[in-house]
């Protein structure tokens, strides 16, 4: 079952319908409008339940049967500040957790990548003809043979993917790391179908590749790795260079070390990576990012003569950074770094990057986003995004550019009846397909989920189908038909998923008594009942709601049609974030199915570095 082949197909009962307000005129109404949306999003799926095929069936021991999801943005900052003229867009332009990413442009199509990690599968690929409108078209890596992630923790994995066009041979390459496998590239005639099987590079070492295509023929991979001689200091990397046979398809050695450190060693700084080379007006440009994945993220750039270097730092960098502004400044933006330059077919240039939006400089749940702004050049010809107290903007313009009603920024609802044979793009399992811990066609309408004795606290894959949470605060419900045995302890239901070790999981399982809902609190620790109250459902019929007002969530449960109850108010929010864990991904919301969630998980190490 390909998760890639379907392109955008929203199920006749889905709704995909409201974005911020676009129009001058509607700020006072938004409020009313989102209510009326939630409203008519839970009727339009509730009657999609109640058609034929969709009720009076005897559900499985041991499976749990998701008869729709719905998942509502409601963020601040879209409410209060709607979008007033047609050419105008919001950062970031892809919301939650899309990190590292890479950007490249054949005539007049644009595509873009993104990280994944241990998440399957690897690597979105969104499309767009104008920078603003952007449409996924599936997943580079779809398939198992390319994407090997057995064991891998779930900040492993895929890192940092670097997509580019090779004119030579009209050819689109996109190279990455698999953080325990090593370095590899795929390569495509057509980025709208299938990827190649991996082509591996024993000859790149470290991490976060890219390749550049000269103008000549030639091409060069860059990537971060060791320094020369011993590290100096925890974080020193460098950057190093060599030339790429794309018609052999292997990497040339020596790889050359043409950043020892980042712009000035005397200043130790750390995680120089993310590299990219482009040549502008007949100079060479390498920019990385400088300062690890955190709060001192940036981008800086150097400029040299020939592909190889040598390369010399502007001085003026960094190029990009939000470090030294007010962290409690309104509407902050922060960790601004790991860049990728375009230009557009107008002739100006235009970064990608990532960043983060956090709440109180701490609650960082959606992870790093995709954020853009133009790019300006300086008097001695270098290019730019932020100089001084410069910010990145939230609301941006694009000339001669009208914005589309399915933009992937800004408030949305969306849903999903699962009336499809298969899963949506939006959709995630953890290091495999997993369609063996799945269906959606063993009982017309509905997503079933066995429940397994693999757990989201382990490296395998669980009975989870999980989403990017995009908005700080949002709404996410599902209705859940289920019938658990008591004595192999099944339970089923939401979970909230940071990484193996930080999880909240809203689950149904059966008690002496009858059936329970509660809430549980996965930690190192072990695992921590916060609310607990016994159901009667009549058919084994469950509804399950998340309301997330960003510092906490608030969890429902209902056992007749939207009369819901509330089980759990104020949870801690701040638990799963990436201030509070370990990981390079945001928050996922998903649909899980488990034995035994209560045992306590085994212990695992920590990796340090990046």
């Amino acid at each position: 079952m390909s998760h890639s082949t379907k392109k955008n197909h929203y199920p006749a009962c889905s709704v995909r319908v409201r974005r911020a307000a676009s129009e001058p005129g509607l700020k006072l109404h938004l409020n009313c409008y989102i209510i009326v949306t939630g409203i008519l999003l839970t009727v339009l799926l509730s009657g999609c339940s109640g058609s034929p095929g969709k009720a009076d069936f005897q559900p499985e021991k041991s499976a749990a049967y998701f008869d729709y999801f719905t998942y509502t943005g409601n963020d601040d900052f879209y409410n209060e500040h709607p979008l007033e003229r047609e050419n105008q867009f919001y950062n970031p332009i892809l919301p939650g957790w899309y990190s590292d990413p890479s950007i490249c442009r054949n005539g007049d199509d644009y595509f873009l990548v993104t990280s994944t990690f241990s998440y399957f599968p690897g690597v979105p690929i969104f499309h767009s003809t104008d920078l603003v409108n952007w449409k996924q078209i599936g997943h580079v890596l779809d398939r198992p043979s390319q994407l090997p992630l057995d064991g891998q923790r779930i900040g492993e994995g895929i890192f940092a993917p670097a997509i580019s066009y090779n004119p030579h041979n009209q050819t689109y390459y996109m190279i990455t790391t698999n953080i325990r496998r090593g370095n590899f590239f795929v390569k495509t005639k057509d980025p709208f179908g299938a990827w190649s099987d991996p082509i591996w590079l024993p000859e790149v070492g470290g991490i976060d590749p890219s390749i550049f295509f000269n103008d000549d023929g030639k091409a060069y991979i860059v990537n971060n790795d060791a320094p020369d001689g011993p590290p100096l200091y925890e974080g020193h990397r460098a950057i190093r260079v060599q030339e790429f046979d794309w018609k052999e398809e292997k990497a040339l050695e020596p790889a050359n070390m043409i950043v020892n450190g980042g712009v000035n060693i005397e200043e130790k700084p750390i995680w120089i990576e993310g590299p990219h080379i482009y040549k502008i007006n007949g100079m060479y440009y390498l920019m990385d990012a400088e300062g690890g994945s955190g709060p001192e993220h940036s981008e800086v750039i150097f400029r040299g003569d020939h592909p190889l270097g040598p390369y010399i730092p502007w001085d003026k960098n960094p190029i990009l950074t939000q470090r030294h502004l007010d962290p409690y400044r309104p509407n902050p933006i922060g960790w601004a770094g790991h860049a990728d330059l375009v230009q557009t077919k107008e002739g100006d240039w235009w970064a990608v990057f990532l960043a983060c939006r956090p709440i109180d400089n701490a609650f960082e749940n959606l992870g790093r986003e995709t954020f853009i702004m133009p790019v300006r050049w300086s008097e001695d010809g270098f290019p730019y995004m932020t100089q001084g107290d410069d910010l990145i903007p939230m609301i941006l313009e694009r000339e001669s550019v009208q914005r589309a009603d399915n933009v992937t920024f800004g408030n949305f609802s969306i849903g999903d009846d699962f009336s499809d044979e298969e899963l949506g793009m939006e959709w995630l399992t953890l290091r495999s397909p997993g369609t063996y811990r799945y269906s959606l066609t063993s009982q017309s309408g509905y997503l079933m989920l066995n429940c397994t004795e693999e757990k989201a606290t382990g490296r395998g894959t669980p009975a989870l189908i999980s989403r990017r949470l995009q908005h700080h605060k949002f709404e996410c419900a599902t209705k859940m038909i289920f019938d658990p045995v008591m004595e192999e302890e099944d339970a089923a239901g939401l979970l909230l998923l940071k990484d193996e070790r930080h999880q909240y999981f809203m689950a149904a399982g059966r008690q002496e008594e009858g059936l329970e809902i509660s809430l549980l609190k996965i930690a190192s620790s072990g695992v921590e009942k916060l609310a607990s109250q016994a159901i009667d459902p009549a058919g084994n019929s469950i509804e399950l709601k998340i309301v997330s007002h960003g510092k906490t969530f608030d969890f429902y449960y209902a056992v007749k049609k939207n009369r819901w109850e509330l089980l759990a108010a104020g949870i801690d929010a701040h638990y799963l974030s990436t201030d509070n864990s370990y990981g390079f991904t945001g928050t996922t919301v998903g649909l899980y199915a488990v034995k035994k969630p209560a045992e306590l998980p085994p212990r695992q190490g920590r990796r340090t570095g990046q």
